[in-house]
């Protein structure tokens, strides 16, 4: 056990008669050499015990030095002295920095083997381990052998299931939990919103101050971010309002950034404008923020002289910020604007000039109509075009009707990825618009000849800060009778051409 990670002259290094003097602070420098050091720094400890051993191990994991942590632990066994729970603790940090799964397990067994795996924290340790290294069934286990899990346990649990996208188990696990803190609360809303669980999150979020708990710093970012991502304006107000109740004034720039995008998402401009302004320390983030969210609402002669303020505030761009500002010229139609972003771009700071920044500018030409400039930017692309461009080019079909290269980009599309749905779906409307329903009958057939289908449409409304999302040919949802007659109702409406107009008065 832990053989490998021992220098390979060891027999010399217990020959030799040659002993440094102890250092309590080790450092890649007098660790390395002809062998290591770690083990005779560990036998010139003044006191060779176990708070000393845990000490010295810890100092090496602290300077980067984790496999001569691994030399003075073995060490430490070797001279029967008892680890406890705080040097696991050290040496699980360590296998986790070496990702090391099996040295990990090696650990575990050890603190089996002492007795050490049902104690609260050294239990945890070993599964924060596995957790962070995708043991979630060993993790499993090591819960299960925890005498009395406490909050950092089952926090620990809930963020291993979040990584791997088992929900149901994560809820099962924190609604188990006999107590709950902001750390776990926080755990569940940003497990949520990171894996797109957006309905989710606010829920957790609301649930959260109904339980009395009180929100810190890192609840409210993870709680914005998902009210943005599905239109949730009312309730990201809301979450505004909370966090300036229990923060004041004084937001995270973090949460301010979050701020920024959300009212930006959400169309509201003027709000988003107004956290800006009040961010006192700006960084490169919360221009960027306002950049795109102009850029998103079409506003590009905005963009155009916030990058102006931007730079003369002494910021330099990156790729987000050149992202945006194709974004805008994109909306306005500024083709030689967005021509003399991307060359100052590529001629001044290179690195900064992704993919995306290409695609960004076939887009732009394409929409424009400059379609033999866009067929020859593709062409001298320094890389093969990937899906996203050619449906950056089939877009620009659409809006102008050129039907045949609209086939040729969806014939490259389809060479790329054959069971893509969208292309084809673009295809079809952009014969529907020019007035050929006959061709885009066909496109639909040929969907249908390859076995694929559309991906259902989604929908959501926020009423009384409470979100109601709808499926197409939803089967599950509680009141889908009641939904199913109200659209009933509206499609008679709609179709009895006497008065297109229906008032829905809420109750």
């Amino acid at each position: 056990m832990f053989r490998h990670y021992l220098p390979q002259n060891f027999t010399f290094l217990r020959k030799s008669r040659a002993r440094p003097a102890y250092n309590p602070n080790p450092t890649q420098e007098n660790v390395s050499g002809p062998y290591s050091l770690a083990h005779q720094m560990f036998d010139e400890l003044p006191e060779r015990n176990v708070k000393s051993a845990t000490a010295l191990i810890g100092r090496f994991a602290k300077h980067g030095l984790h496999r001569e942590a691994f030399t003075c632990f073995l060490r430490m066994l070797s001279l029967d002295i008892r680890p406890n729970e705080y040097t696991f603790g050290t040496l699980v940090h360590s296998a986790v920095t070496l990702k090391d799964i099996r040295l990990g397990k090696q650990i575990h067994c050890i603190s089996k083997k002492i007795g050490l795996d049902s104690n609260v924290f050294a239990g945890s340790a070993i599964l924060d381990l596995y957790a962070k290294l995708g043991g979630l069934n060993e993790a499993t286990r090591a819960f299960t052998e925890i005498n009395v899990p406490n909050v950092v346990s089952y926090s620990t649990l809930i963020r291993a299931y979040v990584r791997e996208g088992r929900f149901d188990k994560a809820r099962l696990v924190f609604r188990s939990m006999p107590e709950k803190n902001v750390v776990s609360w926080n755990t569940m809303i940003s497990g949520c919103s990171q894996s797109g669980e957006n309905e989710e999150a606010v829920n957790f979020f609301v649930e959260m101050l109904r339980e009395g708990c009180v929100p810190s710093d890192h609840t409210y970012p993870s709680a914005i971010i998902s009210a943005a991502n599905i239109g949730a304006l009312g309730m990201g107000k809301s979450i505004h309002a909370c966090a300036l109740k229990f923060s004041g004034d004084n937001l995270s720039l973090f949460l301010a950034n979050s701020l920024i995008s959300f009212y930006a998402k959400c169309g509201s401009m003027e709000d988003s404008l107004l956290v800006f302004e009040k961010t006192r320390e700006k960084n490169i983030v919360s221009w960027n923020a306002i950049i795109c969210g102009y850029a998103q609402n079409g506003r590009g002669n905005i963009v155009i002289q916030t990058y102006r303020k931007m730079k003369q505030s002494g910021f330099e761009p990156n790729s987000v910020t050149l992202l945006g500002l194709l974004w805008a010229c994109n909306h306005a139609g500024l083709v030689d604007d967005g021509y003399e972003y991307f060359n100052e771009a590529r001629e001044q700071n290179p690195s900064i000039v992704q993919a995306e920044h290409y695609a960004c500018m076939i887009d732009l030409l394409s929409r424009s109509g400059r379609f033999l400039e866009a067929k020859e930017f593709i062409k001298h692309l320094p890389f093969d075009p990937g899906v996203g461009f050619w449906k950056a080019l089939l877009g620009g079909c659409r809006v102008h009707s050129n039907l045949e290269l609209g086939e040729v980009a969806v014939g490259k599309i389809l060479e790329l990825d054959p069971k893509d749905v969208s292309s084809y779906v673009m295809l079809s409307n952009a014969h529907s618009a020019a007035g050929k329903w006959g061709n885009a009958l066909s496109v639909r057939q040929r969907m249908r000849e390859k076995g694929l289908d559309r991906v259902p449409g989604c929908s959501w409304i926020e009423v009384r800060s409470t979100i109601h999302v709808f499926v197409k040919d939803d089967k599950r949802h509680d009141e889908k009778n009641e939904i199913y007659r109200a659209l009933g109702f509206f499609v008679e409406h709609i179709r009895d051409g006497r008065d297109k107009n229906v008032v829905v008065m809420e109750s």
